[in-house]
């Protein structure tokens, strides 16, 4: 069901709005796969960021459903001594990834704990071994942080960014301090830190 016209296709490129600052060109390529403009794309965010100010637009899980439909997969989850609730919904432009919400024990009428895209149950996890496998748009958060190991996970800059500071090797096989950005749980970039030195 969409609330006023808002629905699948609008919502995804609310999340490209938020990936143009660093890939412009993979955003443009998407936005066309969509059957869209840029200015749609502007217009679709400035609407979503002014449904969730609104007092008439759902909560928590609830706007969510009320903009993809019912989720494709509801489960338990553990994240250390917390117990929550994965809600995830099937995107068209990433149909090896679900767009995924963590939800606390308020129910889905509280906020998210976390919203963002994760890689599919049953999916092929792509091959990262060295810097140069880190090609934007290919991974997620989890699939650095398990072939990475020990990752440490930070919050990015503006909201739906996080970032991973982890070491790997380059193309020589020299370890290198990096720290990977994201946006919606999906890689944008990959920078280096030569000082090796480590963050507070």
């Amino acid at each position: 069901m969409a609330i006023h016209g808002f629905a699948t296709t609008e919502f995804q490129l609310v999340l490209l709005r938020r990936m143009a600052d660093f890939h412009p060109e993979l955003v443009e390529r998407a936005v066309r796969r969509l059957g869209c403009t840029a200015s749609e794309m502007r217009e679709a965010n400035k609407r979503w960021q002014a449904m969730l100010r609104s007092s008439r637009f759902p909560h928590g899980a609830r706007r969510y459903a009320a903009v993809l439909g019912p989720p494709e997969a509801v489960l338990p989850r553990r994240i250390g001594d917390l117990d929550c609730t994965s809600q995830s919904w099937r995107l068209p432009l990433w149909p090896e990834l679900r767009f995924e919400i963590l939800l606390g024990p308020a129910g889905p009428a509280a906020p998210p704990w976390n919203e963002w895209l994760v890689r599919a149950p049953g999916t092929a996890v792509p091959r990262l071994r060295t810097v140069g496998d880190l090609v934007p748009w290919s991974c997620v958060v989890s699939d650095v942080a398990a072939a990475f190991p020990p990752a440490v996970p930070r919050e990015g800059g503006a909201p739906t960014r996080w970032e991973l500071d982890f070491t790997a090797p380059d193309g020589t096989g020299r370890p290198r301090s990096c720290t990977a950005d994201f946006t919606w749980g999906l890689l944008q970039e990959v920078r280096a830190r030569d000082d090796g030195a480590e963050r507070p």
